[in-house]
């Protein structure tokens, strides 16, 4: 198994890290997850999702082996079918992916031929010196051979990832682009965005502590030299770009905070940054889009699809963004380009690795998790959390602080208030804001007594909403309710 593995990888170097068997099978089974399993693993192991889940498939896989390895002692061709069926499932796994092209499932079909073959090599019979007769392997042949097989594995797929890296090393390339002066630049951030409090999420979240959501096994990486983005669909000039020709564009600079819809209350999957983009309706208009149009559904280079309803582009500031925080897009966050929209929840408005953008209707497509029941149209919903105190910590009496941050994307926060234990609810300090389109920090000076103290928050956004007390789970539109904390004061 490890030298089908092996070989299927260094085939990959060429066909693409995505056409690995191990990677196509994982994301086979992230696509036919049910929706209630992936929430689960989502609210459980957070970002580790993706790693677990390739450890799991590794560990069957070599259950699998062993399984075959005994059945193919005793008859070889069951050994030799199973590790041969095992393959097969890596092949249809890899033709059936939505970025599948014709080579796609060339390395599942030579782990799958390397595999049996090996095994067959492993169990070969042995001549007789005493008598012309076959006879089995030895014990110590088999071990030593495995061993053998094994360790030469190890290195060919060591090779094939140390290799496969350098050729897909898109740091060089990243490193050498020079962005473009924003035409329409953001505003310096105002006195008081930050309200001081240790613990408080930074305003502006670094690249590397960015949240990362999404369905890719592995991060694409794309070569910005052949990116191209198709603008097309229910329009009058279709058209193509190349990424050089989109940084020619006019571009604009924003401070927008982006939130995945899997956020539970008071969840970690939400972050503000300054992007550099182009304003998606200056693509939109160029291309003509036709009347009847309700629905702009993107394209990722793995596949991945999103819908974003007409209506969202109402003069906001939708972009697609080329940089981040003052450098271009790292390949997590969707390199070289990726669509950014405040307002809504990432799932239908900020697609990585954009390949495309086409304008249609609801009733002629659907979206990727459209498809699994998740909503169609996506608000943020208005939301506050706590981050100091931390949960069950621990703090002395005396005059402390209770802060965190609170969003309503592109309608603001108006007001966040915080209740200790049963007492009324006070209205906390607020850090100052650019714009609508980005969270809020807050903060409240308080006196600790000693013991046991639930603290709860909750925000008003700009149109005079609150939010509710009531819990709902993030599915199908994002989790709502209070976010409370419990702290022993010492």
């Amino acid at each position: 198994m490890a030298a089908g593995v092996a070989a299927a990888q260094l085939v990959a170097i060429a066909v693409g890290p995505a056409s690995a068997p191990v990677v196509a099978v994982g994301g086979a089974f992230i696509d036919a997850t049910p929706t209630w399993l992936k929430e689960l693993a989502v609210e459980r192991l957070g970002t580790a999702d993706k790693p677990v889940l390739l450890t799991g498939i590794g560990l069957v896989l070599l259950l699998l082996a062993a399984v075959a390895g005994v059945l193919g002692r005793r008859r070889l061709w069951v050994g030799t079918g199973l590790l041969a069926i095992l393959g097969l499932i890596g092949v249809a796994a890899a033709a059936t992916r939505p970025d599948a092209g014709t080579t796609t499932a060339l390395p599942s079909l030579v782990g799958a031929i390397v595999a049996p073959g090996v095994l067959l090599l492993l169990l070969r019979p042995r001549r007789s010196y005493d008598a012309e007769l076959a006879a089995g392997p030895t014990r110590r042949t088999v071990l030593v051979s495995s061993l053998a097989v094994t360790a030469g594995a190890v290195v060919v797929g060591s090779v094939a990832n140390a290799v496969g890296g350098r050729l897909r090393n898109l740091e060089a390339a990243r490193g050498a682009i020079r962005l473009p002066a924003p035409a329409d630049p953001a505003a310096p951030l105002p006195a008081g965005v930050d309200v001081r409090v240790d613990g408080v999420e930074p305003f502006r979240v670094a690249n590397a502590d960015f949240y990362r959501v999404d369905t890719a096994l592995v991060v694409p990486t794309v070569d910005p030299a052949t990116w191209t983005l198709t603008v097309g669909g229910m329009v009058s000039a279709p058209f193509q770009l190349t990424y050089d020709e989109l940084l020619t564009m006019p571009m604009i600079e924003r401070d927008l905070t982006l939130t995945c819809v899997s956020n539970e209350v008071g969840g970690p999957y939400i972050g503000n940054a300054v992007w550099l983009g182009v304003r998606l309706t200056d693509l939109l208009e160029r291309a003509r889009v036709d009347r009847g149009a309700d629905q702009l559904f993107s394209t990722s280079v793995d596949g991945f699809t999103a819908s974003t309803p007409m209506g969202a582009l109402d003069g906001r500031d939708a972009i697609v963004a080329v940089a981040m925080n003052g450098e271009p897009l790292p390949a997590e966050h969707g390199f070289p380009a990726r669509m950014v929209i405040p307002g809504l929840y990432g799932f239908v408005s900020a697609t990585k690795w954009l390949v495309s953008l086409e304008a249609t209707t609801y009733a002629e497509r659907s979206a990727y998790w459209t498809d699994r029941g998740w909503a169609t149209d996506a608000p943020v919903r208005t939301m506050a959390r706590i981050e100091v105190p931390r949960p069950l910590s621990s703090i002395p009496a005396g005059m402390t602080a209770i802060a965190g941050t609170a969003w309503a994307q592109h309608r603001g926060i108006e007001r966040v208030e915080v209740q200790v234990d049963d007492e009324p609810w006070t209205a906390a300090r607020l850090g100052e804001v650019p714009s609508v389109d980005t969270w809020r920090q807050w903060w409240l000076p308080w006196y600790a007594d000693s013991g046991r103290h639930t603290i709860r928050v909750r925000a008003t956004d700009a149109t005079g909403q609150t939010q509710p007390a009531d819990r709902l789970a993030p599915f199908p539109s994002g989790a709502q309710g209070w976010h409370e904390v419990v702290a022993i004061v010492t």
